[in-house]
């Protein structure tokens, strides 16, 4: 298992180069969604996954045919067991040009939600869980680490990701 962390790591640049060379074949611009789901103690939940290093907001792409709202709700089932049980509310969108200048991610705050467990360990999300805002785990990205300050200080977003 740490070859194959180690390769990833190794690789990770080459990797997202590869998808966001694809994506911008197929699509003109790149939508993402994530989520700063908050629990009744303002821990935040985040996930950790296969195929590139730290912690994360869990979300992803916005599929075509897809409102926000829809892929909010189909990722955070898919990488948290989460089920949303009221309305997110909007945080902010942002200009992610660091990933790419065609990057565009918005970020809602859930705090109405059901999570029965934590999902089990697979191919996509190794590690997950709710974490103390002040204890966030050291290899927490920092847009990860800035969506949740302003969330949490009630500061306005930026445009950009970080």
């Amino acid at each position: 298992m740490t070859v194959l962390l180690d390769l990833r790591k190794r690789y990770e640049p080459q990797i997202r180069w590869v998808f966001h060379f694809y994506w911008r074949l197929v699509r003109s611009m790149t939508l993402g969604v994530r989520a700063v789901v908050l629990d009744a103690d303002n821990n935040v939940f985040l996930v950790k996954h296969s195929y590139v290093h730290g912690w994360y907001l869990p979300g992803g792409g916005v599929e075509v045919g897809e409102s926000f709202i829809e892929s909010l709700r189909r990722e955070l089932e898919e990488e948290g067991r989460i089920e949303l049980t009221g309305e997110p509310v909007l945080h902010g969108i942002f200009h992610n040009s660091h990933v790419s200048p065609r990057d565009h991610v918005a970020v809602y705050v859930v705090r109405n939600y059901r999570q029965d467990r934590l999902p089990e360990p697979n191919r996509e999300i190794v590690a997950c869980g709710f974490f103390d805002p002040a204890a966030l785990p050291e290899e927490t990205t920092p847009g990860t680490r800035l969506r949740i300050a302003e969330v949490l200080e009630g500061r306005p977003p930026p445009a950009t990701w970080r």
